[in-house]
């Protein structure tokens, strides 16, 4: 397994560097980070220039990309050419609060989704599966921003009228309240609660339909029935031999999803105004900052990569017949 994993790592060395090549051309020739300041009528053509100068935008692009990537290795990610912070703690602080947001969603999500497709499964065409089945498609179906909106305004406002609280039970925006010294568990919980909602609505509709579908097709197969016929239980049955083998394709997909929400949850985290990369990329990627756009991308190519190699790995953990070479 050992030489499987150098392997892949090794082979996603070009795939950084290419994905690094094209987000870096890409970003630069759609963005102009100078064009802001050259609005200013106090600032001068030369200053302007010598704006440029510090900033490298004066030399050819490929000189561009190799100073800005040997940086990048150096974890020397510069700063904002519009706060003056340092773009590495930065994007350090919000890629912690987005997996926060993330892994307690998917992690819900997962729990929540499993069970239901399980036992949608083992219920095939009673009321339950029906049941399941509609509110996938219901949660499929319903628009992160709007579903958002009305999370906040029922359970954000209305609950909070309705029983004549002095305090919200949910919080709406941020991470904390304001003003809050000490780290508060329960503070914490109220404002995770409601974006967190909104991440697991679609994210349980896709987990128990993938699960319902492989565990029907696993308690087909060949090997569930010869366990029952030597005598097996049929708990062990289920959950020793076909969930393990329903959940491989499940593994693909929470994969990619944890992956992707490296990149941020921009829906999610804009209308709630959590601090995390989405809101970071569509606050930079609306001034310009391409010095804070850069890394982002980076950051989300990496993670992408990262969590495809552990879905390999894991296809082995739950298949044991399954070996890299």
């Amino acid at each position: 397994m050992w030489r499987y994993i150098i392997r892949r790592v090794i082979f996603s060395v070009p795939v950084l560097i290419i994905s690094s090549a094209l987000v870096f051309f890409v970003i630069r020739a759609t963005t102009d980070p100078v064009a802001a300041f050259a609005l200013n009528p106090r600032l001068q053509p030369e200053q302007i220039a010598q704006l440029r100068a510090s900033l490298g935008l004066d030399q050819s692009p490929i000189v561009q990309y190799w100073l800005w990537i040997t940086d990048f290795l150096r974890l020397d990610w510069g700063d904002s050419i519009v706060t003056n912070r340092p773009v590495f703690p930065e994007m350090m602080t919000a890629l912690k609060n987005t997996l926060i947001l993330g892994v307690a969603g998917v992690g819900v999500s997962l729990v929540i989704g499993v069970g239901i497709g399980i036992y949608a499964a083992l219920r095939q065409y009673s009321r339950f599966d029906y049941l399941a089945t509609g509110g996938a498609f219901v949660g499929l179906s319903l628009p992160t921003f709007w579903f958002a909106l009305m999370v906040q305004v029922v359970l954000g406002v209305y609950i909070t009228r309705w029983f004549g609280l002095t305090k919200p039970l949910f919080y709406t925006a941020g991470m904390t309240t304001p003003g809050a010294d000490a780290f508060d568990v329960i503070d914490r919980l109220q404002h995770l609660a409601l974006p967190a909602l909104v991440l697991s609505v679609q994210i349980v509709a896709v987990y128990s339909r993938y699960v319902r579908a492989s565990m029907l097709e696993v308690m087909q197969a060949d090997y569930m029935r010869t366990a029952r016929a030597k005598g097996v239980r049929e708990r062990r049955v289920l959950f020793r031999h076909g969930m393990r083998n329903a959940l491989i394709p499940l593994t693909t997909q929470v994969a990619l999803d944890v992956g992707a929400i490296a990149g941020g949850l921009v829906i999610t985290e804009t209308i709630f105004s959590w601090p995390g990369m989405g809101r970071l990329f569509i606050d930079a990627i609306g001034i310009g900052d391409y010095t804070i756009v850069l890394p982002w991308m980076m950051v989300t190519v990496a993670f992408v990569i990262l969590f495809n190699l552990i879905a390999d790995l894991m296809y082995a953990v739950l298949d044991p017949r399954i070996r890299y070479a």
